[in-house]
């Protein structure tokens, strides 16, 4: 998709994708819903606790796409798009480095910004996979206008724990991702869902969704939730 409503305006054919896709009836709506009391086959009050399960603490990562509405698609987006995108995300990041519970920094790639890094300083970001790599060396990227002015428009907000990192200006304007070592699912859940309402609630971001397909994304593998979620789960006997 190159723009916010496109799932809407073309949904006779993205509903046909879809569905083939994700395995649900062409009619389908998706609805979210952060509330996960009485959901069938969780536990009554909600927590999932991976000590119930006989577990210890392991590495727990959720992480979400997310587009904003007043923005066309990575894919369609100018230079100026993607400067004026994060310099309003700027706004946002200010709003949580001076928040205790988060701190931290963003690091620009685009020339001349206030935050802009080396490219040292990019290149070892990357290497501790805390930053994106180059995408205009991604060809499928490249050929879907994705990875257009490169390295405009791109950083990356990481928390002062490094617990909590946002993407800005990958495949969607922002990938949101919350990590913590742990035993209790619904904290890095919790977290993430915090900072998506701030974001949300602040005037002219807020997210791309259609009442049927969920929160948009550039590709619809990924829209509804935009959600990925995971655990690091020790297989001490795996290899003996």
């Amino acid at each position: 998709a190159m723009y916010p409503d496109d799932y809407d305006v073309f949904k006779p054919f993205f509903s046909k994708a879809i569905a083939g896709y994700h395995k649900v009836a062409e009619d389908a709506v998706h609805v979210n819903d952060w509330n996960l009391n009485g959901v069938e086959g969780l536990p009554s009050d909600g927590k999932l606790d991976l000590t119930k399960l006989g577990l210890g603490e392991l590495s727990m990562r959720v992480r979400v796409g997310r587009n904003l509405a007043d923005f066309p698609l990575p894919g369609a987006m100018t230079a100026d798009d993607r400067k004026n995108l994060e310099n309003k995300m700027v706004q946002v990041f200010e709003k949580l480095i001076s928040n205790p519970e988060f701190g931290g920094s963003y690091s620009s790639l685009t020339p001349g910004h206030a935050n802009k890094i080396s490219d040292e300083q990019y290149e070892q970001l990357v290497k501790d996979h805390i930053m994106f790599k180059d995408m205009d060396a991604d060809s499928y990227l490249k050929s879907a206008g994705i990875s257009s002015a490169w390295p405009i428009g791109r950083g990356c907000y990481v928390s002062a724990d490094k617990g909590f990192i946002i993407w800005v200006g990958e495949e969607d304007h922002l990938r949101i991702m919350c990590m913590k070592k742990g035993s209790l699912l619904n904290e890095v859940f919790d977290r993430l869902n915090s900072v998506l309402e701030l974001i949300n609630k602040m005037p002219g971001l807020s997210f791309a969704r259609s009442n049927w397909a969920g929160y948009v994304t550039s590709c619809p593998t990924n829209l509804g939730t935009g959600m990925r979620a995971s655990v690091h789960i020790a297989l001490p006997s795996l290899t003996k």
